[in-house]
């Protein structure tokens, strides 16, 4: 009775045991790849998944899109400037069982081709296109690093470049240089200020030499603004225009 008894005990824990190993469950995000007996089978999930004991080994792959960082990598650039960039990955997994059969580990190899290729370009790329065309290569690095990794079953869906680290000799040069293009900025709005203010008086004599009356007009308005000054004594010169009518009515009395 008691080994009978025992005997139960035991197809009962080796009943759960099957069960506990034959059901699986996976999220909406992840699907299974299922070797049986060493070979693909088709992919499993998302839900309830029932798997051979024994038999069936489950690999769970997630179709998230995965945040990568690069660590900061040493580059020369063309013109010969050692910079330290370090940038981001965006990838996810489109093929399940190229991810899983192709490559070891995928997210290894990923991380190592963007690090060498993130190295490979920026090596290409001046010091002036790393910093002022960085979307232009961002764009680069992600269909190179996409075209490596798509046998692989993996989408690469951006790549941004975080931070550049210049040398401390570099960052001063280029202070001095963006210092030195301002002064000439400056100085070219000076000089088309000077320009169009010569024009502006340049046209304005042109019309008082074929308007006189504009003269005596502007001289009244000059002794208006100096008239609201607080000055004691004011002298200032009167021109021969205003008195020579008055010139004219006396000089016939006194030739008579």
């Amino acid at each position: 009775m008691f080994a009978g008894s025992s005997y139960m005990f035991f197809l009962i824990l080796v009943g759960v045991f099957f069960l506990w190993s034959a059901i699986k469950i996976l999220n909406e995000y992840e699907r299974g790849v299922v070797f049986r007996l060493g070979r693909v089978i088709p992919l499993k999930g998302p839900g309830l998944v029932i798997i051979l004991p024994m038999v069936d080994k489950l690999v769970r792959v997630s179709l998230r899109t995965v945040t990568m960082d690069v660590p900061s990598q040493d580059v020369i650039t063309k013109d010969n400037v050692s910079v330290k960039v370090n940038a981001v990955v965006y990838f996810r997994v489109i093929d399940p069982v190229k991810a899983v059969t192709e490559i070891e580990d995928f997210y290894f190899g990923t991380s190592q081709i963007a690090q060498t290729t993130l190295r490979s370009i920026l090596g290409q790329s001046a010091l002036d296109d790393l910093l002022s065309k960085r979307e232009d290569i961002n764009v680069d690095l992600q269909r190179i690093i996409d075209q490596q990794t798509e046998p692989w079953g993996i989408k690469v869906t951006a790549v941004e470049t975080k931070n550049v680290d210049l040398p401390v000799e570099m960052q001063r040069a280029i202070a001095k240089q963006a210092e030195a293009e301002r002064e000439r900025r400056a100085k070219i709005i000076h000089a088309e200020g000077e320009q169009q203010a010569a024009q502006k008086l340049a046209d304005a004599a042109k019309i008082i030499a074929t308007e006189p009356a504009t003269l005596q007009l502007r001289y009244l308005q000059t002794l208006t603004e100096i008239s609201a000054e607080k000055n004691s004594t004011i002298i200032f010169p009167l021109p021969i225009d205003l008195i020579t009518p008055f010139l004219n009515l006396i000089k016939p009395k006194n030739e008579g």
